[in-house]
Formats: structure tokens, C-alpha cells, sequence
């Protein structure tokens, strides 16, 4: 039986809940590279079924912020998803902040752990540095999700080096996340 994976490419094409823009890229269309690529890996492993919460560069969910996240996490629960990972490139004023990071909603249960793989995973395939596992309860998307869901921030669209990477090796990320849950998983 295969794992279904929610792949969440954050953020809209257009506003309302267009991501950030740093160093000439854009968020939602780096996520949408990352995301597309992985769900092709789990696909393809036999041991995953993968759907994408943008499955065209043009899809726009929602009507506003709330209405986005709400049709992503709603998508997610009503499928059965047994795992929600959501893709998002990082911003700082600094522009020397780098690495990669995750957010879950607790350090208990199951997210914890993939995410952690997931980082090391990302960290192997890119050289990024890993800025840990951070709890954030308060996102939506790890509010509202009724599976273990993981926000990544990718790396830093904001820094000149990590969205050179993000944008030019989409393919990396999605080695790394790849071969971080086949780690946590066992494959």
C-alpha cells in the first residue's frame, strides 16, 4: 500500500497569498519546480502516491490568505493523506541568512522525525546549511491538517547563494526530500 504525500507548493501564482520575491525569483514559482519534481520521485518509487496542491503553474486556490490555506489543508484531509508537506522559500532583511529549515506543530508524533530526515536529506543533496526543526503551532497549515504535516523553508530566496541554488537545481531539493523520507521510512 503506498504512502499518500500532500505536496503543498506554498503560496499562489498571484496575489491574494503570492509568496516572497528576493533576488529576482519568486517563491510560488520555485515551490512549484520543487514540488512537480518530487511528486515525480514519490510517483515513480512505487512506494508513495503524491498530489500537488498546484498541479499548473496558473492554479490559484482561494480567494484570499485564509481561503488559500483553507483549500490546501482541506484538499489534503479529504483525499486521506497520510502526510502533508508544505514547500516555501525563506526570507530575511539579512542578506547573508542561509540554510534550510522545517516547522511542525509539536516535537511529538511523526512530523518530528520526517522532518528531520527531510533536512538531513536536503542538506546532503545541496551542501545548505540545516537551521534545525522549529515548533511552530500556530501556522495553519499545521493547525488544520488531520496527518503529520512539515513546513519546509527550502532556503532563503532573500540570499544571493540560495536562490542561485533554488532556482537553477529544483531537482536537488527534491532528491533531498526524497531520499529524506525514504530514510524515515525505510526504503
Amino acid at each position: 500500500m503506498s504512502i499518500k504525500v500532500y505536496i503543498d507548493q506554498g503560496h499562489n501564482p498571484v496575489n491574494p497569498n503570492a509568496g516572497a520575491e528576493g533576488n529576482g525569483f519568486r517563491e510560488q514559482d520555485i515551490v512549484f519546480e520543487i514540488g512537480v519534481r518530487l511528486a515525480a520521485l514519490l510517483d515513480a518509487s512505487g512506494n508513495y502516491e503524491a498530489r500537488l496542491s498546484r498541479p499548473t503553474p496558473e492554479t490559484q486556490l482561494g480567494t484570499s490568505n485564509t481561503t488559500s490555506l483553507a483549500a490546501r489543508t482541506n484538499d489534503a484531509n479529504a483525499w486521506g493523506a497520510d502526510y502533508f508537506i508544505s514547500l516555501h522559500c525563506n526570507a530575511s532583511a539579512d542578506p547573508s541568512a542561509s540554510g534550510t529549515e522545517a516547522l511542525v506543530f509539536s516535537f511529538g508524533g511523526r512530523s518530528y522525525p520526517l522532518a528531520q530526515n527531510i533536512l538531513a536529506g536536503i542538506v546532503n543533496a545541496t551542501g545548505l546549511r540545516n537551521r534545525g526543526v522549529k515548533l511552530r503551532p500556530g501556522l495553519y497549515v499545521l493547525r488544520k491538517t488531520v496527518m503529520p504535516a512539515i513546513l519546509l523553508e527550502l532556503g532563503f530566496i532573500s540570499n544571493p547563494g540560495d536562490a542561485a541554488l533554488l532556482s537553477g537545481s529544483p531537482e536537488l531539493f527534491a532528491r533531498g526530500i526524497f531520499n529524506g523520507m525514504n530514510r524515515y521510512f525505510g526504503f
